[in-house]
């Protein structure tokens, strides 16, 4: 029993140091620099010099109990700093996932729309205008590379905004949307009601796979906060901008990585796992062969919705 603690209580410090006091500790650092520094003398080594010389000149810090004091004061500063990120990262979460009820989130998915829907009319036009230049293989047509090159820019260039007509505000709310409205058109199914019974038959490696990339996603949207906290730092010192945008860049690249990771599981664990959730509660038979049909998806939504 006791090697098992042992091993428990090493990880639980590990995870503590890492999320909680390293950065955490990190931020404190940038801000003691910068409120020492200021916006005048934000360059200004020698000033801060003086100033740690100053600080470890005092007869208090010589005291092992105040020096011990200090630093769990830091400790616990850094760790209080680190949980408010959690949260703000909890809220920026939810408001990239939103549904967007309000004005402004209806004039953003206005604006993402009309942007998606010119870039789907000019790739349409691409492609009509296609000319001929021979046949390939299996009678199939040979299309000239720069013709190639920019239907490929336009399908990017659509795609970086939705996968379809834009409904969401956010391009993460329009992921998750989509993969929701090609199951419903595979099979029927509705995924919000659909989901949490499949997530309890579950095999563990696809539970696995589907946390890891929510966690990635989570772990996004708190660096999305630290670069709040970098940018309110940087009113009092501009350099915190630099670290405010590095955030906030590496941020968007891993939350649109992660969730677009995060929707192609989900899509995949009910294309692998939907028909045995329906031969679960009776709706298909063991003995039956064929994909999961319209048929028996409209039935799981319906009875999973209830009495709604």
């Amino acid at each position: 029993m006791n090697p098992l603690l042992a091993t428990l209580g090493g990880k639980l410090t590990e995870r503590w140091l890492n999320l909680l006091v390293l950065p955490g500790a990190l931020f404190l650092a940038a801000t003691a620099v910068g409120t020492t520094l200021g916006q005048r003398h934000w360059y200004d080594a020698d000033r801060l010099r003086t100033t740690l010389d100053d600080l470890a000149a005092r007869p208090a810090l010589d005291r092992t109990g105040t020096a011990a004091l200090v630093v769990a004061l830091l400790l616990l500063t850094a760790a209080a700093a680190s949980l408010a990120v959690q949260f703000l990262g909890g809220a920026i979460e939810r408001y990239w996932l939103r549904p967007g009820r309000d004005r402004l989130s209806r004039a953003l998915t206005a604006r993402r729309a009309g942007r998606w829907t010119r870039l789907h009319a000019q790739l349409e036009a691409a492609v009509a205008e296609i000319p001929l230049r021979g046949t390939g293989p299996h009678g199939a047509v040979l299309v000239p590379p720069d013709v190639q090159a920019r239907i490929e820019d336009l399908t990017g260039a659509r795609d970086r905004i939705a996968l379809r007509t834009p409904t969401r505000p956010t391009w993460y709310g329009d992921r998750m949307q989509a993969a929701a409205d090609r199951l419903e058109s595979a099979y029927g199914v509705d995924l919000a009601t659909l989901w949490p019974r499949l997530w309890l038959i579950l095999p563990e490696p696809a539970v696995r796979q589907i946390q890891s990339a929510h966690d990635s996603f989570s772990a996004a949207a708190r660096l999305a906060a630290w670069a709040v906290g970098y940018a309110l730092l940087a009113c009092w010192w501009w350099p915190a901008a630099l670290a405010a945008a590095g955030c906030a860049v590496v941020a968007r690249a891993r939350a649109r990585d992660a969730l677009g990771a995060l929707a192609a599981l989900v899509e995949a664990a009910v294309d692998v796992h939907g028909r045995e959730l329906a031969q679960r509660i009776g709706l298909i038979g063991a003995d039956e062969a064929g994909l999961l049909g319209h048929e028996a998806g409209d039935r799981m939504s319906e009875l999973f919705r209830k009495a709604e």
